[in-house]
């Protein structure tokens, strides 16, 4: 199938490792042209040039997405840069073990301050904009793995802004859709350090999803550059669970 992405001009978060760097180099590979945040340069920059390798036209730089300001000025470069904003990914998250206060500011601030600075540019885009949040299936439940923390709490309220804005935002020719991975692993990654550090606890969680491992970033990300193609032009205000059927729900 063809996405149609082609020329596409797309802003993704986070984008320097596992989901977000997984999400970036799919979109790359489908011919769209990145924006690519996150906080640490120094892998920011190797993701940036294993995309420029790819062909894309890369704008990137080290942001805080706690800080307004910061991000809202990324935003502003990536749309010159670029020559607008067609797609733009929320792959933000302060992890978690975050504090309350700490998932507010770094998780439900950046996707709401994003959505709203970036609304006027994806407007003008001739493709139709397209917003897409990456959440968890911690949002769903309450159980192992997510517990009463802040973590699934916060992205349970993403999830309710994110399918509102998939209502109201399509009469200005947005779409806004939320992807929900479950439990991911890679290098470096939560679950990889979990392998070593708590292998009951892994063991326990792998064992719960039906498909019997864990999930791959790749997997997730095809799924997210799906939602933001116009091959899903009539898709908005959706939650796609990628998760090898590990929350049990209707």
């Amino acid at each position: 199938m063809d996405l149609g992405l082609g020329g596409a001009r797309v802003v993704v978060t986070g984008a320097s490792r596992g989901i977000g760097r997984a999400i970036a180099q799919t979109f790359a590979e489908e011919g769209a042209d990145l924006a690519v945040c996150a906080r640490s340069p120094e892998p920011l920059e190797r993701a940036a040039e294993e995309l420029r390798a790819l062909g894309a036209t890369v704008v990137a730089e080290p942001v805080d997405v706690a800080d307004t300001d910061a991000l809202t000025g990324f935003l502003d470069r990536a749309a010159d840069g670029l020559g607008g904003i067609d797609v733009l990914v929320s792959n933000v998250s302060g992890g978690s073990s975050a504090s309350w206060e700490q998932s507010f500011a770094t998780d439900v601030l950046p996707f709401v301050r994003m959505a709203e600075h970036a609304a006027p540019r994806l407007a003008e885009s001739e493709r139709g904009g397209a917003i897409v949040l990456i959440s968890t299936t911690s949002a769903l439940h309450s159980g192992r793995p997510s517990g009463p923390k802040s973590y699934g709490a916060v992205k349970a309220a993403l999830n309710h802004h994110a399918a509102a804005l998939g209502r109201t935002l399509p009469e200005r020719g947005i779409r806004v859709n939320t992807v929900s991975p479950g439990p991911v692993e890679f290098e470096g990654g939560g679950w990889a350090r979990r392998r070593t550090a708590d292998p009951e606890f892994y063991t326990s969680v792998r064992d719960g999803i039906p498909m019997g491992r864990m999930g791959r970033p790749e997997e997730v990300a095809r799924a997210v550059v799906f939602l933001a193609s116009p091959a899903a032009s009539f898709i908005t205000g959706a939650n796609l669970v990628v998760d090898g059927g590990f929350v049990d729900r209707v």
